[in-house]
């Protein structure tokens, strides 16, 4: 019997689509029936009618979830909204599980086998079904340009018949994906960029970018390297040393991009209320960050606030704001993972213990995973 994947409209805020009529297309060839909830693609542009074209059936929740082994999200669906769906059926979503732990024991209750993408390991046999990455990217385009809308000045330096109008600076905390792409956006909008990041490792590829990197020195041993190429924290000789590093630094910035985040952790807070102070007013800090507590004192989550005349975007969602293009990333990454492990046999994925040790949440009524039995 063909395996049923359900995709599902996602809830208010959220206009990313879990699959897109190319990834519909391509699980239908894999033997699957895929079922789609009306105006699921309705905040990334994408009508009923082109599932419809790719061999999907497009109809209300009920009908959507009804059968189905696998269901879709970007974020995880509320469990009262699948009550239909069968108990053993597969959840696909971000999950957020540290930060919804009764989400996570109300699938588990509901007999749900939950699998949170964002902790798919960083292996390389992962790389293409990895969210964070390809959402990260995204997010990092998206805050530069925040950034320059809210920014009262031109970011290229320009020289008039009225005079010179000088290149803005740019400063990116955190050299992750989103943090690469925003040095590389920052730098095709003409400003000077610099960046920083606890991982030595990473001042070869702020350079490669053209962007000057801004790294404590005389600090040995701390190479700020953690499993599959996460930050970890550092000890409070780093953590003093970097601070009076920034402080120095930021006084002169006007633009900075925060993006350091730890799975599971609450953000580490890399600007002070103090150091906003020695920035200039009409100075601009977007923190990708603001969701998991800030990188920057005094942010806040989904709102803009001003303190010592310095604009804070508090940005959420940030890759949501690019819907069109998110959601065709996020439905690949959903592909690539499902297809990755389709058993022709069966004609169903069966997951090997790597990978889906390293994500399944809940299985057979229980909570599984070993970060939250702790």
């Amino acid at each position: 019997m063909a395996v049923k994947i359900a995709v599902l409209k996602e809830a208010a805020g959220e206009n990313r689509v879990s699959a897109t009529p190319e990834t519909a297309k391509k699980f239908a060839a894999l033997g699957a029936l895929v079922a789609v909830e009306n105006g699921a693609g309705e905040g990334a542009s994408v009508p009923d009618s082109d599932y419809e074209a790719a061999g999907a059936t497009v109809g209300d929740r009920q009908s959507t979830l009804t059968g189905a082994d696998i269901i879709l999200g970007v974020q995880g669906p509320d469990p009262a909204a699948i009550e239909v769906a069968k108990p053993g059926a597969w959840i696909v979503a971000s999950l957020s599980p540290f930060a919804e732990r009764a989400r996570v024991d109300a699938y588990a209750a509901r007999g749900f086998e939950a699998l949170a993408m964002e902790l798919m390991p960083r292996i390389t046999r992962a790389q293409s079904m990895d969210i964070l990455s390809s959402q990260s990217n995204l997010a990092g385009y998206k805050a530069v340009v925040l950034a320059a809308s809210e920014y009262g000045r031109a970011f290229p330096m320009m020289m008039t018949a009225a005079g010179t109008v000088s290149a803005a600076r740019a400063f990116v905390m955190g050299v992750g994906v989103a943090g690469l792409q925003a040095i590389a956006t920052a730098r095709r909008l003409g400003a000077q960029v610099s960046a920083t990041d606890v991982r030595s490792a990473t001042k070869e590829q702020i350079q490669s970018l053209g962007a000057k990197p801004i790294f404590v020195e005389n600090v040995e041993g701390i190479e700020g390297e953690g499993s599959g190429g996460y930050a970890t924290e550092m000890s409070g000789e780093y953590q003093r040393a970097q601070a009076e590093l920034v402080s120095g630094h930021i006084a002169k910035q006007d633009i900075v991009i925060t993006t350091a985040l730890i799975p599971g952790r609450a953000a580490p807070r890399l600007i002070s209320d103090a150091q906003l102070a020695t920035m200039r007013r009409g100075s601009v800090i977007v923190d990708l960050a603001a969701e998991a507590g800030g990188n920057v004192e005094g942010a806040v989550a989904g709102e803009t606030v001003v303190r010592h005349g310095v604009k804070i975007i508090g940005a959420s969602n940030v890759a949501g704001r690019l819907a069109a293009d998110a959601s065709a990333l996020f439905s690949r990454n959903l592909y690539n993972f499902l297809s990755a492990f389709w058993d022709k046999d069966s004609n169903r994925p069966i997951l090997d213990e790597e990978i889906g040790d390293a994500i399944r949440l809940t299985r057979d009524g229980k909570v599984v995973h070993p970060r939250l039995l702790g």
